[in-house]
């Protein structure tokens, strides 16, 4: 099988080409125009083609797909205003999905995000699982979210031809070496971390299970037509993982723990004054958004029953292996593919 992976040299990106090499696949690695790959260890590897490509321009992307069988889609805009991300990652995906529909290459896995689900509505420590609804508020939310959603809803429309065989797989909060603080796990204040709910469970999945796990949604038949999240087990929760990170010498702030209720308690009443006062029209920092603020410390319980049933999938690192992986010695000098 050949594939093409987009967002190639990104976070996530840059293991679901190595993994994809690891079994034998070739992979053309779309990359952004002038982007330097040099450092990555799979860079030169045989079975690999690097093409430079710029998803937002559909001129580029005539000769993209030409003999692939698979898209693997991770890129997306991670941050920046709405303008941005949408340029980045809805009209990306639109141009990708009238390439594929043009080249005739109908499989596609992508990868979408938990930042879809509409956490507000749903109760504390409930379970968090496909069948959650979506955010009904996403102007509330950031551009990622919002952006994420709209994604989505493109991709459903192309899983509508007839020829289509569609995965969108949500994984949880991605961590790995060069990403252990997360937006999950607390906030950076000046010199500080708010450690919000620390008894909270994080919906973390580490970025090798996360690539494995991508891996075998292109491998599994009955992964065709599904959306599935994609976390990690066991998890761990704030404080286990903070302490963790500082038991292995990483450099850490100086942690402040913040029970859940109160944190949400002084977003609510902001909320509340920017409405009496302000008829909500100024725009509040995260952790004064009620909204934004659910969606990443409300305390839930993670599942990942369905990834588990249909891929025949088991993350085959613990966090605290993760972790420990991360921030050994052999792992810092060298990723190895």
């Amino acid at each position: 099988m050949r594939l093409l992976v987009t967002g190639a040299s990104g976070f996530l990106g840059q293991y679901v080409v190595a993994n994809a090499l690891q079994r034998g696949y070739f992979v053309r690695a779309v990359v952004r125009p002038g982007r330097t790959i040099g450092s990555l260890p799979w860079s030169s590897h045989p079975a690999l083609e690097v093409f430079e490509a710029d998803l937002a321009k559909p001129d580029s992307l005539a000769t993209m797909l030409l003999g692939i069988d698979c898209v693997i889609h991770l890129a997306a805009s991670k941050s920046g205003n709405f303008d941005d991300a949408y340029q980045g990652t809805v009209v990306t995906t639109n141009h990708l999905l009238s390439a594929m529909e043009q080249a005739r290459v109908w499989r596609l896995v992508c990868v979408s995000s938990f930042s879809v689900y509409d956490y507000s509505h749903l109760d504390n420590h409930s379970v968090l699982d496909e069948t959650c609804p979506l955010e009904t508020r996403p102007e509330q939310r950031d551009a990622y979210a919002q952006t994420k959603l709209l994604q989505e809803e493109a991709v459903r429309q192309f899983s509508a031809l007839p020829e289509a065989a569609i995965t969108i797989l949500r994984p949880g909060m991605i961590y790995g070496q060069e990403a252990l603080w997360n937006a999950c796990q607390g906030a950076g204040v000046g010199p500080l971390w708010l450690l919000i709910g620390p008894n909270g469970h994080m919906p973390l999945t580490y970025v090798e299970n996360c690539a494995d796990a991508i891996l075998q949604s292109v491998e599994t038949n009955e992964a065709i037509d599904t959306i599935l999240n994609i976390v990690d087990d066991p998890l761990p929760n704030r404080r286990q993982y903070t302490q963790a990170l500082i038991k292995h010498g990483h450099d850490t702030p100086t942690i402040v723990p913040i029970t859940w209720s109160f944190c949400r308690g002084i977003a609510q009443m902001a909320s509340l004054m920017n409405l009496w006062l302000f008829l909500g029209r100024v725009k509040l920092p995260g952790l004064l958004n009620p909204v934004r603020l659910d969606a990443r410390f409300k305390p839930f319980t993670y599942s990942n029953s369905q990834a588990k049933k249909t891929l025949d999938w088991q993350p085959a690192y613990t966090w605290q292996d993760a972790i420990a992986r991360c921030l050994s010695e052999e792992r810092n000098q060298a990723k190895v593919c």
